[in-house]
């Protein structure tokens, strides 16, 4: 009998032990996230600001840095609780919702996102962008000036301006595999007079013209010789188109791209949406419930 009650006794003090032995785990499980501070029953820790903090911080700048993220986040904390104390129950309800709108909307849009990304046909070809050019064409008007020209830009005192301007002029074949080959000697430069360019940016690139005198020299088949403290410019403008002119295909095909490009993403989005209801009415997964009348 004694023997008896020896082993029992034996039993509870191991029993006992693992019991200690595991209550200790589960502390040492809590005390492995280090709090740095705390506000009523939310605490801030140590690893929730540990990637913020980077490598080539001085120890007196972490440390400032720690202490104002700390206080920053407290004063949230306090009057947050505040609001949910003294706040109208109606207008913590709406917040509620917004909340829970917000987050389902960040949800969706990532989650929809990632299959247009995966799904979308992002090839457009130049007969698609004509025919929507040619069926929308009248509502492709400038808002602002367009020109195509050649202009090069070169140093006060360069030696051949007459032959240079001369060639700008005529633009035969030879004129201009001549200004190639002494390319290296401008400043700038623009050969391209079939590409429209916004009169804005020719601006930009030609400092002596100016919204004020561009109006002068700007203007189809006219020759321009311009002049700063640092170069002098000689330009051929061959065509223009005003402010409420129809945008040429060529300058507008971009944009058209992107209008089809977003037509089609719209498109499938709606077509998901539609898929994705029908699947779940079949599965039985959603249902509308009707009125009783």
């Amino acid at each position: 009998m004694l023997k008896l009650q020896k082993n029992s006794l034996l039993l509870l003090c191991l029993i006992g032990a693992l019991l200690v032995s595991s209550c200790e785990g589960l502390f040492n499980k809590e005390e492995e996230k280090e709090p740095l501070a705390r506000v009523g029953d939310t605490y801030l820790y140590k690893d929730d600001i540990a990637s913020l903090i980077s490598d080539d911080m001085s120890e007196q700048d972490s440390t400032l840095f720690v202490t104002d993220y700390i206080n920053n986040w407290a004063s949230k904390q306090l009057l947050l609780s505040k609001s949910k104390i003294n706040l109208p129950e109606e207008k913590l309800a709406e917040f509620d919702r917004l909340v829970s709108n917000y987050r389902a909307d960040l949800y969706t849009r990532a989650y929809i996102e990632a299959l247009v990304l995966q799904a979308q046909d992002t090839a457009v070809t130049n007969s698609q962008l004509q025919q929507y050019y040619e069926r929308e064409k009248e509502n492709f008007k400038l808002n602002e000036k367009l020109v195509q020209l050649r202009f090069v830009g070169m140093p006060e005192q360069f030696l051949d301006k007459d032959q240079v301007k001369a060639r700008i002029r005529d633009w035969k074949q030879s004129d201009k595999k001549y200004l190639d080959s002494i390319a290296v000697q401008f400043k700038k430069m623009h050969f391209n007079d079939s590409i429209w360019v916004s009169a804005s940016r020719v601006i930009e690139e030609i400092p002596p013209l100016t919204p004020a005198n561009e109006g002068d020299y700007l203007k189809k088949s006219q020759f321009f010789e311009l002049q700063d403290s640092l170069e002098v410019y000689l330009g051929m403008v061959t065509n223009v188109l005003e402010v409420n002119d129809t945008a040429p295909f060529e300058y507008i095909a971009p944009d058209i791209r992107q209008l089809i490009l977003n037509r089609r993403r719209l498109d499938y989005v709606k077509k998901l949406e539609t898929e994705i209801i029908d699947e779940a009415i079949k599965k039985k997964e959603f249902e509308v419930y009707e009125k009783n009348k």
